[in-house]
């Protein structure tokens, strides 16, 4: 990286523009930068960095110190432009910070936002070339050329000596944190990071996992009850090694204790089975010979009724036979009767044919009526030609009405084309307004997009700050509750905790025996054992309220967090807002009166909005504009040609109609013909085959009601001679016989029972076991049947017992087989914990196997530390003459932890002792070297970047003339290897020594850089 042109323009001390040429400051490789305190010399390292990173260096970067210049005018605008070689690239970078600017209109100011430029210089065609005006982008790529980052730079090339001073006299910790910023170990802070978190998240599986197993020795317990005997229950806690083997064997004496209960179970079931066994059988020998008794009684009161209505059986029996009888002439009966109906039905519809028939045809035979059928027929076959005529009166008659609706069009088609035409001039002018103002409004809608999207995001970044206002107070609530809360809860944590080891001295205390020894101290005398408190604790308890504490606290961390990112944006939102750059108040800083309101933005956004709307809409119709323009003219054309064509249609209907006139008056005189009286030829065609079909209707009633008569009395006749034949006087006689079929089957019915009954009685009287039964005493059911009951009540008691005990067996199987199970699984999971609780204990330094209890970034940053000293040393020797020289030592300080500890070797007294014994000139040199060698470790570590340009910033001051001149030996070597070192000073001997200077110069009206070469002088 080689510097070529500074530019300044209102920065910090300077409030004109100030042009730094660094191709001739450096010319000799080595210059000097000097002036009054207060001048602004380091403002122009500002500038390099601020040019390049977009910041300034350290505490100067924040947002309470502004970089605008006091000094300059309010219309000169604040600027920084370097030009440099970076990776080969002639680059420029141009910088405008936020501030302040008049407005355009009105009075008073506006923020301005911060605005970036880089170009590249095009060498063959000799002009720069733009690349980027994103701040991103430019940082972004500016990052990756020079290959370090603000950090880094800082240290490199703007060498401050007095952060080196403070780094020889720090301790380990101070230091690993500057290494740690120009060194990235982020990746080795991580794996630290991420063993512990390993660590702590398998010791919490190791903890589940005892946990569960505790959790099935209780539940063994419970469902064991009494089978374990003596046999204690585990007293193990979570963690320790003998957990599982205790538990593993409480879960065997419980099983054994249950399978006797078992075994007990199932035998007291099987005697119980047998006495029920004989209690019902005796039940079913009391109850059959009490069944067979009352059968036998039963039946002989069923014989006594069944004789008793024997009479009204034999009743039944003679009625049946009557009906069966009448049902012979049942079919005549239905004959006669279907006979009748055709005939009443025939006799009906005759007369209803001869009253609808004419007066001269009501007496007619049958062979009239059909003859006239089909005269009338035959005279409506001939109106089919009068019927065509009809048709096609029927259609001029169409033909005329379209024509005359033709012709009434075309009337109002030419009234419209005249008044159309006759307007034409004025629609041509319209088309024409219309068409500029849309294109006057498109010129004004470009002009108003460009103030929409700032003030859009304004506006939103208004109510993002307004939204995040809110959050935020609402952050700092929950955060303080969330304090309390974590108070509250660690209070009762500690509070369950006390108590529980006081519970625990008492449990230990209720087993001492006196003379025997203590289990904890070993004593025989217990002079004052603990007693249990009033309200004893659980472990499960104190655990509960540990994990509340443990989450209090996680919310806790999470409010703060959420608060601090909150702020943040917060912070973000109202920088945005206001539009004024860096001047915005940091994180968490209250309102501020040059935030504007997001309703003043809204309506700035709407008003905006508003009008840009207004006029794209008013633009959006050039193109409509400009085709209905081009419509409106050919449309004139086409109303001049409609015109033309509606005169020639008119002729031509003229001559159609009067051909139409004529054929009509000829079809006229035709129908008058054939009509006759009616209204059309469809009517008189209609009223003739009417009159055919009343004709063809009578004939076939007639035909139909002889019919019926003759079949009427053919049905008499076999009517009488069936009920004859049956033993009936008389048709009437046997049609009362006739029984339907309800009565038919209810008197079967009857009979069937009454003969069923008396078989079943016969059944039953010759049985023999009811005889037997009937001759022996009654039997008593309801005492077998209580003995029953009490073999039953005794088998359900063992039986729920044998089901207990088997549950309680399979219970303790399970859950041995899951204790077991879970005792497998824990393995795996104690074995990784103790590997990565090994590995976090070594990586973070505690562990016993770490000697010099190094962290692992610590390790890493060591290495640099090393090297970095090596390159140091070889710059040391040359200041001191041999003297001095650094290396690295990994001894361990006090109680702290090693792995970057600097020792300072003095070979005039061939010992090593600690940096922080050098004095303030040794001290100097020593930090200077240190900076030197740093930077050439870390250029190498950012991809051997070429540091063309180095800064040294003061501490010249402590050195002799002799160490002064071998300070600047060592600087010019720096020279042969094609750098430039620039020396930040106001020593008046180096003035003397040091012919290239730049001078700061300061003035009442800001201050000025003057370049100055040649001899050296005053």
């Amino acid at each position: 990286m080689k510097l070529h042109r500074l530019a300044l323009t209102a920065f910090g001390p300077f409030g004109t523009t100030q042009d730094i040429d660094f191709d001739a400051l450096t010319t000799d490789g080595l210059f000097l930068l000097h002036g009054p305190t207060g001048a602004g010399k380091t403002s122009v390292l500002d500038a390099v960095c601020f040019a390049l990173y977009g910041t300034v260096p350290g505490a100067r970067q924040s947002p309470g110190t502004p970089l605008r210049s006091d000094h300059a005018p309010a219309d000169v605008f604040t600027e920084v432009l370097l030009e440099l070689t970076l990776g080969g690239r002639r680059l420029e970078i141009t910088r405008f910070p936020a501030q302040q600017r008049r407005k355009k209109r009105g009075t008073g100011f506006t923020p301005e936002r911060a605005r970036s430029l880089l170009r590249e210089y095009d060498t063959p065609g000799g002009t720069w070339r733009a690349l980027s005006l994103s701040h991103q982008e430019i940082g972004e790529e500016l990052e990756q050329l020079i290959g370090m980052s603000r950090e880094q730079f800082c240290q490199v090339v703007l060498l401050p000596q007095g952060d080196f001073a403070r780094f020889l006299r720090a301790d380990a910790e101070a230091r690993s944190r500057l290494l740690g910023r120009l060194f990235d170990t982020r990746c080795f802070a991580a794996v630290e990071e991420n063993l512990a978190e390993r660590r702590r998240t398998t010791e919490a599986r190791v903890r589940t996992g005892d946990e569960r197993l505790l959790a099935l020795a209780h539940r063994m317990a419970q469902a064991a009850a009494d089978t374990t005997g003596e046999w204690p229950a585990p007293d193990a806690r979570p963690g320790d090694p003998g957990l599982a083997d205790a538990v593993l064997a409480g879960a065997a004496v419980a099983r054994s204790g249950a399978r006797e209960r078992l075994d007990a179970a199932r035998g007291a079931v099987a005697l119980a089975e047998d006495r029920r066994n004989e209690a019902r059988t005796a039940l079913d020998t009391a109850r059959e010979h009490d069944r067979l008794r009352r059968r036998y009684e039963e039946t002989r009161r069923r014989r006594a009724a069944s004789e008793a209505a024997r009479p009204a059986h034999e009743e039944v029996l003679a009625r049946l036979e009557e009906a069966r009888r009448a049902e012979r002439v049942t079919p005549a009966l239905t004959l006669r009767a279907a006979a009748e109906r055709d005939h009443r039905a025939a006799a009906a519809a005759l007369i209803a044919a001869r009253a609808a028939l004419p007066a001269e045809l009501a007496d007619a035979d049958p062979a009239r009526l059909a003859g006239t059928e089909q005269d009338l027929r035959r005279e409506a076959g001939a109106l089919a030609a009068a019927r065509r005529a009809e048709d096609r009166g029927a259609a001029i008659a169409r033909e005329r009405a379209a024509l005359d609706r033709a012709a009434r069009a075309d009337d109002d088609a030419r009234q419209d084309a005249g008044e159309w035409l006759a307007g034409w001039d004025a629609l041509r002018r319209r088309h024409q307004d219309r068409l500029a103002a849309a294109q006057e409004a498109a010129t004004r809608a470009e002009q108003l997009a460009g103030l929409l999207g700032p003030a859009r995001l304004r506006r939103d970044a208004a109510r993002e700050r307004d939204r995040l206002t809110t959050e935020a107070n609402d952050a700092e609530d929950a955060l303080r509750t969330a304090r309390e809360d974590a108070l509250t809860a660690r209070t009762a944590w500690l509070d369950l905790k006390e108590r529980r080891l006081a519970q625990i001295a008492a449990e230990l205390a209720a087993g001492l025996v006196p003379g025997e020894p203590c289990a904890v101290c070993g004593s025989a005398d217990h002079p004052a054992p603990a007693r249990p408190g009033t309200a004893p604790v659980a472990p499960a308890d104190e655990d509960a309220a540990y994990e509340t504490h443990t989450r209090a606290e996680e919310d806790r961390s999470g409010a703060e967090r959420r608060l601090d990112r909150i702020r943040t944006a917060l912070a973000a939102a109202r920088l945005r807002a206001r539009d004024d750059g860096p001047a915005a108040d940091a994180p968490g800083a209250g309102p501020d009166p040059r935030d504007p309101s997001a309703a003043e933005l809204a309506a700035l956004v709407a008003g905006v909005e508003s009008d840009l709307g207004e006029a794209r809409a008013l633009a959006s119709g050039i193109h409509a504009a400009r085709e209905a323009l081009d419509r409106a003219e050919r449309e004139h054309g086409e109303r001049l040609k409609d015109r033309h064509r509606v005169d020639q249609r008119v002729a031509a209907r003229t001559a159609e109609r009067e051909a139409l006139d004529r054929e009509l008056a000829a079809l006229t005189e035709e129908l008058d013909r054939a009509r006759g009286g009616a209204r059309s030829v469809a009517e008189r065609a209609a009223e003739l085959e009417h009159r055919a079909r009343l004709a063809a209707g009578a004939a076939e009633a007639v035909r139909a009601a002889d019919e019926a008569a003759r079949r009427l009395k053919e049905a008499d006749g076999r009517t009488a001679d069936a009920a004859y034949r049956a033993g009936f006087p008389t048709p009437e006689a046997a049609a009362e016989a006739v029984a339907d079929d309800t009565e038919h089957r209810e008197l079967q019915r009857a009979a069937d029972r009454w003969r069923a009954e008396a078989a079943a009685v016969a059944d039953r009287l010759a049985e023999p076991d009811t005889l037997a039964a009937a001759a022996l005493p009654p039997a008593d059911p309801t005492a077998a049947a209580a003995t029953l009951e009490t073999a039953d009540r005794a088998l359900r008691n063992a039986s729920a017992a044998l089901a207990s005990a088997r549950d309680r067996a399979a219970e303790l199987d399970a859950l041995s087989a899951e204790a077991a199970a879970a005792v497998r699984g824990s393995v795996p999971l104690r074995a990784e914990h103790a590997r990565v609780a090994r590995l976090a204990a070594l990586t973070a330094g505690t562990s016993a196997q770490n000697e010099h209890r190094m962290r692992l970034e610590s390790y890493v940053l060591a290495a640099r530390l090393e090297q970095v000293a090596a390159a140091a040393t070889d710059r040391l020797l040359r200041m001191s003459a041999g003297r001095y020289s650094l290396t690295h030592s990994d001894a361990r300080s006090g109680g702290g932890r090693s792995g970057l500890g600097l020792r300072v070797i003095d070979a005039w007294t061939g010992r090593e002792r600690d940096t922080a014994t050098l004095s303030g000139g040794e001290t100097f040199f020593a930090s200077l070297a240190l900076a030197l060698g740093l930077a050439d470790v870390v250029t190498e570590e950012a991809g051997g970047v070429r540091l063309d340009t180095l800064f040294i910033d003061e501490g010249f001051g402590s050195l002799d003339e002799q160490t002064l001149d071998e300070v600047l030996d060592v600087l010019d070597s720096l020279r042969e290897r094609d750098r430039s070192v620039g020396i930040v000073s106001h020593v008046a001997d180096l003035r003397r020594r040091i012919p290239t200077q730049l001078e700061v110069v300061k003035e009442r009206h800001g201050s000025t850089v003057r370049l100055r070469t040649g001899a050296p002088g005053e």
